[in-house]
Order: C-alpha cells, then sequence, then structure tokens
C-alpha cells in the first residue's frame, strides 16, 4: 500500500494573542460598567431629596397653568427705598381734665405726642408746656360729650388738638412739628 502521508494541520499562530484580546475587551467592558455604576450612584438623590424635588416640580407645573389660565398678571414695580424717619414721642405727666361744651360731664385724657422732626421739637414742647396745656384745655372744653364719643370723636379732638399745639408752637418758635396727638387714657364721665 502505499504510504500516505497526512499532513498536519498546521498551528494558529493567534491563539494567544485571541485569548489575550478577549481578556482585554472584557476588563474595558467591567471597567465600563463600573465607572458608569459609580458616576450614576454619585448624583443619586436620597429619597426625601427626590420627593422634595417631585413637589416642586410639581408645584411650578401648577403655577405655570395657572398663569396661563388666569391671564395676564400684574408686574411688581421696583419701588425705591424711601428714607425713614424716627418717630420721637412725648407724653405730659399730669392727665387734662376739664368739663364738656354743654354738659354736666367732664372729660380726663392723658396726652401723648409724636413728631418725626429732630429733638428740638420735643424741647419746644416742654419748654412751652404750660400754654399748650391751657390750648389743650380750651379746645377739649369746646367739643360737647356727643363730639368725643367713639372712634371718630377721639380723632377730631386729636385733630384739633394738634392743630392748637402746631399754631402755637409757631407762634413762640417759629415751628409746630407735631404730626399726632395720642390718647393712652380716656376718662369720660
Amino acid at each position: 500500500m502505499a504510504d500516505i502521508e497526512i499532513d498536519e494541520a498546521p498551528k494558529k499562530k493567534g491563539g494567544l494573542v485571541k485569548k489575550l484580546m478577549v481578556f482585554v475587551g472584557f476588563i474595558v467592558f467591567a471597567a465600563g460598567g463600573f465607572g458608569g455604576g459609580m458616576f450614576y450612584s454619585g448624583q443619586q438623590l436620597s429619597p426625601s431629596e427626590e420627593v422634595l424635588r417631585l413637589i416642586e416640580r410639581d408645584e411650578i407645573a401648577q403655577a405655570e397653568a395657572e398663569e396661563e389660565a388666569a391671564g395676564p398678571q400684574r408686574v411688581v414695580r421696583e419701588i425705591p427705598e424711601e428714607e425713614l424717619f424716627e418717630t420721637s414721642y412725648h407724653e405730659f405727666e399730669e392727665p387734662l381734665t376739664t368739663n364738656l361744651n354743654g354738659s354736666r360731664s367732664f372729660l380726663q385724657v392723658a396726652v401723648g405726642l409724636s413728631t418725626t422732626y429732630d429733638a428740638q421739637v420735643i424741647e419746644n414742647v416742654t419748654l412751652h408746656e404750660m400754654a399748650l396745656r391751657s390750648d389743650m384745655l380750651a379746645v377739649i372744653s369746646s367739643f360737647s360729650e356727643a363730639d368725643v364719643e367713639g372712634t371718630t370723636g377721639r380723632h377730631a379732638l386729636a385733630d384739633a388738638m394738634k392743630d392748637a399745639i402746631n399754631a402755637r408752637l409757631l407762634e413762640l418758635e417759629g415751628f409746630g412739628g407735631i404730626e399726632d396727638v395720642f390718647f393712652p387714657s380716656f376718662v369720660l364721665q
């Protein structure tokens, strides 16, 4: 018989390289998955933060829907800051007591004043207290019992007293400056 030679199959040279490439591909794929997981887990909100974010998103959407349904909205205009003034107060030590016009009733009131001008106005009030008390008594005695009843009557009395005080201060000092009159105590008997 004939000798038949069987050729041995040629050996593949790329076996080791192919295995190395598969291994490197697996490592790259695993590293990418691990890196992506770390990236997304690092930005994850806690459950409470997620709930707050959802609530805020819903509130914003609701506000936008209300704005669209309500039509045009008012635009807030910027107002320059106004200079605020300090208010000074002065209360006369003794209350004023006098009869009311056309009545046997009398009124006893404690009187306080306010101004936003400097301390000079309060000094003028203190300096001329006797004249101011006399003017205030004259104003009170010109009001009747019906005139001073209720809030409206008290405001009218306070305005009349303020005008009398400012008139006297203007006459004596050249400037009034009293802006409000208050009654810390108001007794009608």
